[in-house]
């Protein structure tokens, strides 16, 4: 029993000695105001775009893209003056079901063999404490329209498991698929497309 006793308090002590020790090492912070400027690359293995979409009025029917890039330049002294630029494969769509995944990048949809990327480039940011209105122009299905990003800004510091500085952001966006030409079963299936962003920015390295 004293020895359960006694491991329990050696943990407990760990516990509440290491975990401070790592904030303040780790420049962790929520505020957007004390984040490092510079030029970050979105971490592909932590950057994913989820879709839904209305399905008959049954449900809502929901993939992700999983191959995305994006380039982040941000001073948090001039939020204005940000800039991003994103790319995401339309091939890389995925629903968990091989026989939709391939209706989707065919020319009825995505078109993918012939537009194989989708990008957004900002034009305008609207930053309000931890939130941003970022504004610019998408282009799918070889079509260009400009549309509105909402982000959440959640967090920087550096990542406990590769020490290198990190920025995460929530995005959300609607989009309508026919203004980009993409109209198979409107409006069976949903013209309004959400989209969830999560990303991982990494500070880029000096070259």
């Amino acid at each position: 029993m004293n020895r359960t006793l006694t491991a329990a308090a050696m943990a407990a002590a760990l516990a509440t000695t290491a975990l401070p020790c790592f904030a303040q090492d780790s420049g962790m912070t929520q505020d957007p105001v004390q984040i490092k400027a510079g030029t970050y690359m979105l971490d592909k293995d932590h950057g994913k775009i989820t879709w839904s979409v209305n399905h008959l009025g049954f449900s809502t029917y929901m993939g992700q893209f999983a191959d995305t890039s994006a380039k982040l330049t941000i001073d948090p002294a001039s939020p204005e003056r940000t800039l991003l630029n994103a790319s995401v494969q339309t091939a890389s769509v995925s629903s968990l079901n091989e026989k939709l995944d391939d209706e989707l990048k065919s020319s009825d949809w995505l078109n993918s063999g012939k537009f194989p990327a989708a990008t957004f480039e900002a034009t305008r940011v609207e930053a309000t404490g931890n939130k941003a209105k970022v504004m610019g122009n998408l282009t799918l299905d070889g079509v260009t329209k400009p549309e509105e990003l909402d982000v959440t800004f959640n967090q920087a510091g550096l990542n406990p498991i590769d020490k290198k500085y990190r920025l995460g952001f929530t995005g959300t966006i609607t989009i309508k698929r026919s203004d980009f030409g993409v109209t198979k079963y409107v409006p069976m299936v949903g013209d309004m497309v959400a989209l969830q962003l999560e990303g991982e920015f990494s500070q880029a390295e000096d070259k």
